[in-house]
């Protein structure tokens, strides 16, 4: 009777182990970083962190909305949502990280005020960072937009264009690899960080601390209530988290919490 007792006792922690486990997908630096700064905190609580890498901005939420993997920690607010509008998706904010400004960076010149008539600008090419790009554009005057407070402008939506930039379209994570082909290139900090581009050095133009584009961690509405997601959404927002972001990172990104 002993032995049946130890081993249901097992069994039921065995079960309340697996219960706890959480699988997070994640962009390489800083988001994969962060967490495995992270995992011995939260295993301490009783949470087994497994982090998944993903290097493009796609699979982090087809792998959630198809429950592969239990939350991300990659996108902002206005991507999630877009990704949700044209994939009918619901997936669900659970917590504010970081900022991560959005900057422009060139080999070919050293301040803004040197790029020619005609030069050519690599930004984005899905809607939601597309237009975050040609927001910061407009921010450095090389463009004017119809409405530059819509995250979802346009080429389309540019009203003013005196040096006659010409925009071209690229996959995300292409945006450092054509830095030598191109004029200026808008680049995601996680794609500058992982490409070794230092933001707050290299960035010839950067957004401002204020922005509405928070990576965020997200998860379904089936699961973002979970026991084991609230302690990662606390997790990220401690005070030991707040403190690796400053000094890993360098100012190069904004804790928003």
């Amino acid at each position: 009777m002993k032995k049946l007792c130890i081993a249901l006792a097992l069994g039921a922690s065995l079960l309340a182990h697996a219960a706890d486990k959480i699988v997070v997908g994640a962009s390489p630096t800083p988001h994969a970083e962060i967490l495995e700064h992270l995992k011995p905190m939260l295993a301490q609580q009783g949470v087994d962190l497994d982090i998944k890498v993903y290097t493009d901005y796609v699979q982090p939420n087809v792998q959630l909305a198809e429950k592969r993997i239990d939350a991300n920690f990659f996108q902002h607010k206005p991507y999630m949502d877009e990704f949700n509008r044209s994939r009918g998706a619901s997936i669900q904010a659970v917590a504010d990280v970081l900022i991560a400004p959005f900057g422009a960076y060139s080999k070919k010149i050293t301040k803004v005020s040197e790029l020619k008539d005609g030069a050519t600008v690599a930004i984005p090419n899905d809607a939601v960072n597309g237009g975050r790009a040609l927001q910061l554009l407009d921010q450095a005057n090389l463009i004017k937009l119809k409405d530059p407070k819509n995250n979802m402008s346009t080429e389309k939506d540019i009203v003013q264009n005196t040096k006659n930039i010409k925009i071209k379209q690229l996959e995300a994570p292409m945006l450092p690899r054509v830095l030598g082909e191109v004029d200026l290139s808008v680049i995601n900090t996680t794609f500058a960080l992982e490409a070794k581009l230092n933001p707050m050095k290299d960035a010839l133009i950067l957004e401002g601390g204020q922005s509405n584009y928070v990576n965020l961690l997200a998860a379904r509405a089936d699961n973002k209530d979970s026991p084991a997601m609230k302690k990662l959404a606390d997790a990220l927002r401690s005070p030991q988290s707040k403190q690796f972001i400053l000094e890993r990172f360098k100012g190069s990104l904004v804790p928003a919490f």
